[in-house]
């Protein structure tokens, strides 16, 4: 596979990078499971810990190129960009202010003697990560595993390879020791290599159900602990007592961000049929408004989708679902821009035999449901093999919270559309994965609780 930055705004190629020999790669594994052995010999977590902060140093300082390069990668806005460059670095601050809490032994109650658990590292990660968030998807899987003592090698996205290096440079230069964080430029073969290596300890995945099968199939026939972070198909419910200047200022961005190339997104949007016209005419009119341009250009407010190849793919499925009895009330025209860009479309009357029912459509197409209760309203959302994330929108914060606990999803949002931030957990249930990441939670998906127990004589 080539990994390149192919400009989605210019379509030119800007960069090229070699792929990874089979001797880096072995190279990696050998220098990376040395580190792991040295960190489980004497800790060294206050140096981990320096890193880290000075890690977020870095990205701050260097807020506008780290954003450039991500949107030259794969077209995000700029102003976006710079919002992600800002989420990483709080995420070091997150886990350095938390690391001596997360990794504490804990006292286990017992009458028979004494027993505690210590929180060790369990070795060196394989990360296969994608292309929607450069930055973000990196930092949230090796911040926490590097506090804890896991090196790292890491598969990026072909098409980010630009934003995945320097990202990578950035943790060498915060001062972490060779074999902390490798970015590598793997083909397939090479990366389930990687996973069945005896030194290599488990596997991260972010990407889509057929990767995650992938990688979890070889995870799987090598007993090697791993987590998924897949697909979603995130319901926007729009209970009977919602506020409707807040759905109107949230439900188009809840949409339309990252061009809608984002797991968490707000894609089927559930409207009771008394508010159904009238929600209609708000997106139509959010929709029709956004200004497509020059990603670098903070005056542009949506960008183009990703590639060529991504640009391609949303279209086949607009037209399969038009072709199976979905309406466009809004878009699918073609964009008189250079750039991979894709008008924002609204699809109505998408019914169950509808192949697009249950599939992501990854950019601006929101999908707008009729329904005649509350009751039924929740039985869509969980008519999905999907379950990552979910928002309600209710005055009555009880009455959100009881409809958010009824939906099959890893995640809810009341009266907001999605949020990352490092002290809350990540993941999903269903086909959108297993696992959690950031939080708390997150240090502990790859972290050796080991009980240590001594019996009352």
């Amino acid at each position: 596979m080539a990994y390149q930055t192919i400009n989605p705004y210019t379509n030119e190629v800007e960069q090229t990078f070699e792929n990874t020999t089979d001797e880096e790669l072995e190279q990696t594994l050998a220098t990376a499971h040395q580190l792991y052995l040295e960190w489980r010999r004497d800790n060294k977590l206050e140096e981990r810990k320096r890193v880290i902060l000075n890690l977020g140093r870095l990205l701050r300082e260097r807020r506008e190129e780290y954003a450039a390069i991500m949107t030259r990668d794969m077209g995000k806005l700029i102003g976006e960009a710079e919002g992600e460059v800002d989420l990483c670095a709080s995420f070091c601050d997150y886990y350095v202010a938390n690391a001596d809490q997360f990794l504490a032994p804990e006292i286990i109650a017992t009458t028979s003697g004494r027993a505690k658990v210590i929180k060790q590292s369990l070795g060196t990660l394989v990360a296969v990560e994608p292309w929607n968030f450069p930055f973000y998807q990196i930092a949230r899987v090796f911040i926490p595993n590097f506090i804890v003592g896991n090196p790292m090698i890491l598969k990026d996205a072909s098409n980010c390879p630009a934003s995945a290096q320097a990202f990578a440079d950035a943790v060498k230069e915060a001062g972490a020791p060779a074999g902390s964080l490798t970015n590598l430029f793997l083909s397939y073969d090479q990366v389930n290599r990687a996973i069945a290596d005896k030194r290599v300890a488990g596997v991260c995945l972010t990407g889509s159900e057929r990767g995650g099968a992938t990688v979890a199939k070889e995870a799987g026939a090598n007993l090697k602990k791993n987590t998924m972070e897949l697909g979603g198909n995130d319901a926007f419910i729009i209970l009977d007592d919602a506020d409707w200047d807040l759905v109107e200022k949230v439900a188009p961005a809840a949409r339309l961000y990252n061009a809608g190339q984002v797991c968490t997104s707000s894609k089927r949007f559930i409207v009771l049929e008394k508010d159904y016209d009238h929600f209609l005419e708000i997106m139509k009119d959010a929709f029709s408004k956004v200004k497509m341009g020059d990603p670098l250009d903070p005056s542009t407010t949506l960008a183009p989708l990703s590639s060529k190849k991504a640009k391609e793919k949303l279209q086949g499925q607009v037209d399969l679902a038009v072709a199976n009895g979905a309406k466009v009330y809004y878009g699918n025209q073609p964009v008189a821009l250079a750039g991979q860009f894709f008008m924002p479309t609204i699809l109505t009357d998408i019914t169950p035999a509808n192949p697009l029912f249950d599939t992501e459509m990854f950019g601006p197409v929101a999908s707008v449901y009729k329904v005649k209760s509350e009751e039924e309203a929740i039985e869509l959302a969980n008519n999905s093999s999907y379950g990552l994330g979910n928002t309600v929108f209710s005055q009555n914060y009880e009455h959100a919270e009881r409809v958010a606990a009824q939906i099959e999803t890893g995640m809810s949002w009341i009266n907001a559309g999605w949020a990352s931030l490092p002290e809350l957990p990540f993941g999903g249930v269903k086909n959108s994965g297993y696992g959690r990441e950031l939080s708390s939670y997150g240090i502990e998906e790859f972290m050796n609780k080991h009980l240590i127990y001594e019996a009352r004589q």
